[in-house]
Formats: structure tokens, sequence, C-alpha cells
């Protein structure tokens, strides 16, 4: 008798598609997942708000101090070709050491650091203002005070 080689099959199951949507669901209602997604749009959005701080105030302000120079135009060629300026090199796609891009996502950086230790300070100033003062010590907590007093008194004499 000839025996048929049956096929192999991978012995893990296969997840039903109803099975795959329902865990898909228990994922996305997990509070976390929710908040991620939130950090993620408002982390987009003050990333446009910081760039444009860094962009159009702060960079014009350090341009003034140091004489009109603008970090982001610093860069090294390394083509061997001129150009007028860092974008043109970078859009003609020379190699390009652009340093003072670095140097303005560096500043950059900062600002975010010090913008989100300021917002974190302010949330912690906020919750240290909400806490309830210690209640005073009720009447049998002063009595009980005041024999400790008196005993320690009468030990020391």
């Amino acid at each position: 008798m000839q025996q048929r080689n049956a096929p192999i099959r991978p012995q893990a199951a296969v997840e039903s598609p109803k099975g795959f949507i329902a865990e898909f669901r228990q994922f996305i209602a997990r509070g976390n997942v929710v908040d991620l997604a939130v950090a993620v749009v408002i982390g987009a959005a003050f990333t446009a708000v910081v760039n444009s701080f860094v962009g159009d105030i702060i960079t014009p302000l350090i341009g003034l101090f140091t004489g009109g120079i603008n970090f982001s135009e610093f860069y090294i060629n390394l083509s061997g070709k001129t150009f007028p300026s860092y974008a043109e090199a970078k859009a003609a796609g020379a190699a390009v050491i652009g340093y003072g891009a670095f140097i303005q996502s560096i500043i950059t950086f900062l600002i975010v650091a010090f913008a989100i230790f300021l917002i974190v300070k302010a949330i912690n100033q906020f919750y240290r203002k909400q806490e309830a003062p210690p209640a005073a010590p009720s009447a049998e907590e002063k009595l009980l005070m005041e024999i400790r007093d008196l005993l320690a008194k009468q030990v020391n004499q």
C-alpha cells in the first residue's frame, strides 16, 4: 500500500478575523493608547510652535547680537563646487556638512526642553496649591501631646 504524504501545516492556529478585530478593539480602548495618540498630536502642534519661535524670533535675535550671522547657512562644502547658499548646495545634491543646521537644532532642543520644564514646573505648583493643608490636631492628640511633654519634663528633672 502506498501512503500519501499529508501536506505540512503550521502548528500555530490561525486567528479568526473576529478574534483579531476584538483584540485590536481592546488594544485601542486602553487609556494609555488614546493618551499616547493625544500626546503625539499635541507634540506635533507644539513642535510647529517651537520651530516658529526659534526660526522667527530666536534666530534673528541671535543674528542681531552676532552681527547678522545666520547659523543655518554655515556649512562645509565637500564637493569642490561653489554654491551661494547651503540650501542650494543641498538642492544640487552636493556633499555638504551642515553644521549650522545642527547648531540650529541644538538651540531648538534647548528651547523645547526649557519650555517643557516651565510647563512641568507650573503644573507642579498648581498641584501643590490644590493639596489641603494638614488638619489641626484633634483634642485627643492635643491631650496626648501635653501628657508627653509633662512626662518629658518629669524625666529631665
